[in-house]
């Protein structure tokens, strides 16, 4: 068999269960298990996969540029957005995370909306610049631009003196044994930091996100206590988290 035949191969098997392991693929083809790993490195040199201990997951297309996440199920997300919209109520402090989904979020608020907002996406906080009855705190640090939000020192000494009612996090995959992940380091511990700072943490998972994985792990799946979904989202997979004691809102 070709090189190219078995990564293919890989490819259908990942897209078909949701998990490859290199052992029982290299039985499975008749190889090594280091030439399976290296199958699955370069696969994932090509963003066609997240490699994990033991294996790979499937790799979040989340992980994009902010205008190409923009065009990825614009529809799904307009419409998770509106239910979270749902979730917040007048007087809280909301912390709202940079990204596409969050991005919808701030359009669905009402114009009637007395909360906070806190946010280290210029974005966000420039899109809720005309809103008449919501405050924004800006959160500074240095920027960083593939996400268009600030990271670092500064902006983790400016998320300790906060204490939110809710924090939605921006996710590239969510994972029920890779937990919560993201494409960058520094975006990680920035959203963990969030995440100590509220009383309740809420993932918008659009379909791309669910059951991928990316490099950086955030944290575990009990980071947060609710996640809104799509109708129609994988019953064996909501029903996991509710397992696990979270609360599943669909949309």
């Amino acid at each position: 068999m070709l090189t190219s035949q078995r990564k293919k191969m890989i490819l259908d098997l990942l897209a078909a269960e949701g998990q490859v392991l290199s052992k029982p693929l290299s039985i499975r083809f008749q190889v090594s298990e280091d030439t399976i790993r290296r199958d699955l490195r370069d696969l994932a040199a090509e963003g066609r996969l997240q490699r994990v201990h033991g294996g790979a997951l499937p790799s979040s297309s989340a992980t994009a540029t902010f205008a190409e996440r923009r065009q990825v199920k614009t529809d799904a997300k307009r419409i998770l957005a509106k239910k979270g919209a749902e979730l917040i109520s007048p007087g809280q402090v909301v912390i709202i995370d940079g990204g596409t989904t969050t991005t919808e979020l701030i359009t669905c608020l009402p114009a009637d909306l007395n909360i906070t907002v806190v946010t280290h996406s210029p974005g966000i906080a420039l899109g809720l610049v005309d809103h008449p009855a919501i405050d924004v705190i800006l959160i500074g640090g240095r920027l960083y631009k593939h996400s268009i939000v600030t990271v670092g020192a500064a902006a983790i000494e400016g998320i300790n003196s906060i204490h939110a009612d809710l924090f939605f996090m921006g996710v590239t995959g969510i994972h029920t044994e890779a937990g919560l992940t993201t494409g960058d380091y520094e975006e990680a511990c920035i959203k963990r930091a969030f995440s100590a700072r509220a009383a309740e943490t809420i993932v918008l998972a659009s379909p791309e996100k669910i059951g991928s994985a990316s490099p950086f792990m955030i944290g575990d799946l009990a980071l947060v206590n609710t996640v809104v979904v799509e109708s129609g989202t994988d019953e064996v997979w909501v029903k996991t988290l509710q397992q696990q004691g979270i609360s599943v809102v669909t949309a």
